[in-house]
């Protein structure tokens, strides 16, 4: 890769990408195929018209989704490699504990998405790289955190809308 995403840049997607609504409707989507417009809020009925339309529009303004025929919500590619970043992070937040033992897988994406966004970058050490971070986690957990670190440093390069992201503050 040519050259890696500055810090702020993290943060930002970070916080963009951790807003609940969002993370279910892109996980939803990758689990069970496109979804209709009209049948959001049946599906994803514990959120409110207010939290879809915004999770709906944000990805929309993200590159995540797109009509496709027949009038279906789906992920684009970024979409659904983000769905693949969202996995990645989850499984490394469940094998490791974190940010509890018992956590819901939102809370897992979100954890690790700030986690991420906390760690300053990858120092080269040797033929590995690992994250710098004051974090209490084994070194174990810090090698494995660098593979969803590269997950979303790729999709960070890749998908440039990022920047311009809505604000995700309540």
């Amino acid at each position: 890769m040519n050259s890696f995403p500055s810090t702020p840049t993290v943060q930002d997607a970070s916080s963009a990408l951790s807003y609940p609504a969002l993370i279910r409707l892109v996980t939803e989507i990758d689990d069970n195929g496109p979804i209709p417009p009209r049948r959001l809020a049946d599906t994803l009925a514990d959120l409110t018209q207010h939290c879809l339309r915004r999770a709906t529009d944000m990805a929309r303004s993200l590159g995540l989704v797109h009509l496709r025929p027949g009038g279906r919500l789906g992920l684009t590619t970024y979409g659904l490699e983000l769905a693949d970043l969202y996995d990645a992070t989850a499984r490394w937040a469940r094998r490791h504990a974190y940010p509890s033992a018992v956590s819901d897988f939102t809370s897992r994406i979100q954890s690790t998405l700030a986690l991420l966004a906390a760690t300053p970058a990858l120092t080269a050490e040797g033929d590995s790289c690992v994250p710098t971070t004051d974090s209490q986690l084994s070194a174990d957990a810090l090698a494995d955190l660098t593979r969803a670190r590269d997950l979303l440093d790729q999709w960070l390069v890749s998908n440039q809308a990022v920047r311009g992201a809505p604000e995700t503050a309540a």
